[in-house]
């Protein structure tokens, strides 16, 4: 482990998973994911959660490794998702004399999953309370909703370290080598991202705070460049967009539908637009798609007709980027339909469920495939997505 460690005090005792492929059964996770969890070695002794029931087994190994002959005093419990509190009673189990700390509704999550009898260990905190370790002194927050209504944040003061729960989380093991911001905005806009108000009122407790490193339960510990991350924390908690760009995103069954949005693409490259990215929606997980979604301001959405309705992963698409509470962008669409288009309209009355979305028109409306009318309405298309008020 060692480079790991936060510091001399406080030692990471986490686990990567290199063997999982779907993390919360939904979302394709290439590089794995790591479940982080921490120790804080004082006069007192702090387990910061525990991990998955996948790697049980190494994660109290790393445990007892940093505990050596000591024994903890307290198992601090920010958050019960079992990614993270599935070991809760293996711990009060290897460690009867150690304290649980939690919220009220901690422990009554806790007694759901694990129908056992906690009060007995139980350390009841509200929110602002403090606990001395001796030179170490943690400070509680609650922050409900991030993602769960018993999430709860810790401050440590000495050192100056957040532990931020699922906040600042990332996709991906911690032994690769890959940029944050990527996996880290996916991670956010599909996990967290529909609490952007719950989001950033954590964000302006934090600004108050001295934060010299953040310690989430997935991915990197963030030490350098602190500003970097909250920064981005607080563009993606206000709905604003990363960029100014185009997101083309385009379902096709047999080709038509592509070639137009390949063909608007390469309009929109020629009014000068820097940022064009086409994506496939029978090829790319919608993960990736709604993240890309929320990073640009400008979007395209272009399907069949089927069924008398919509094309699936496209009417999918859109369901997530409602669940996920997508607004204030600006949207063009083109529809297909050999005998009866209706695509558009399915799509518009979608966009319209949500919040400060302008669907620019008219949307364009293709007959099987292209013709030079199509044509001569994707340039127009392009030239209205690619205006922006200065």
């Amino acid at each position: 482990m060692g480079d790991m460690n936060v510091s001399e005090a406080v030692k990471y005792i986490g686990v990567n998973d290199h063997d999982l492929d779907l993390f919360e059964s939904q979302y394709p996770v290439k590089n794995g994911m790591s479940y982080n969890s921490y120790v804080i070695l004082d006069d007192k002794i702090a387990v910061m959660d525990t991990a998955d029931k996948r790697v049980t087994t190494q994660w109290m190994n790393n445990l007892k490794h940093v505990l050596k002959d000591r024994k903890p005093d307290y198992l601090i419990v920010s958050h019960m998702e079992p990614d993270h509190a599935a070991n809760i009673a293996n711990f009060v189990e290897e460690f009867p004399e150690a304290k649980v700390v939690g919220n009220a509704k901690t422990f009554q999550m806790m007694e759901q999953f694990f129908h056992k009898d906690f009060s007995g260990v139980a350390y009841q905190v509200n929110d602002g309370d403090t606990l001395s370790l001796g030179k170490h002194e943690l400070t509680f927050f609650f922050a409900p909703m991030i993602h769960w209504p018993e999430v709860m944040v810790t401050y440590e003061s000495t050192e100056k370290i957040m532990f931020t729960a699922d906040a600042f989380g990332k996709f991906g093991t911690l032994d690769i080598q890959e940029k944050w911001s990527i996996e880290a905005r996916r991670y956010y806009y599909n996990i967290v991202g529909k609490y952007g108000v719950q989001v950033g009122n954590l964000l302006k407790k934090m600004d108050t705070m001295d934060i010299q490193v953040i310690c989430p339960l997935h991915g990197p510990m963030l030490k350098d460049n602190i500003d970097y991350y909250i920064r981005k924390y607080k563009i993606w908690a206000s709905y604003d967009a990363d960029k100014e760009g185009v997101l083309i995103c385009y379902a096709s069954i047999y080709g038509n539908t592509k070639a137009a949005a390949l063909k608007l693409a390469e309009y929109v490259r020629e009014c000068g637009e820097k940022r064009v990215v086409v994506i496939d929606l029978t090829r790319t997980d919608v993960s990736i798609a709604l993240s890309d979604a929320f990073r640009y301001d400008h979007m395209v959405l272009a399907a069949p007709s089927y069924d008398g309705g919509l094309f699936p992963c496209m009417e999918n698409f859109l369901n997530h980027l409602k669940a996920k509470n997508y607004q204030r962008r600006v949207v063009g669409l083109i529809e297909n339909g050999s005998w009866a288009p209706v695509a558009a309209r399915c799509m518009r009355e979608k966009l319209e469920a949500m919040k400060g979305i302008t669907v620019v028109g008219p949307h364009v409306t293709i007959k099987s495939s292209m013709n030079q009318e199509n044509l001569d309405q994707l340039r127009n298309l392009a030239k209205t997505m690619t205006q922006r008020e200065k």
